[in-house]
């Protein structure tokens, strides 16, 4: 399970649904602070929509 708010964009690639938009994703973290939830990947550059299924290989946990 990789945490959302402690992952690099390198280990964000690696999974499916989000490859290559780790940077994005961690760009979102830096700008916009720590996920709350994993609805938020919606808000991310180029994910609207495209994350169904992610919950089992991502999580928003203490980071």
């Amino acid at each position: 399970m990789i945490n959302l708010n402690a992952a690099t964009a390198e280990k964000l690639d690696g999974v499916p649904a989000l490859k290559d938009h780790g940077f994005e994703i961690t760009r979102y973290r830096v700008e916009r602070g720590r996920f709350t939830s994993l609805r938020q990947l919606d808000e991310v550059p180029g994910l609207s929509g495209k994350t169904d299924g992610v919950e089992g290989d991502v999580s928003v946990g203490e980071g």
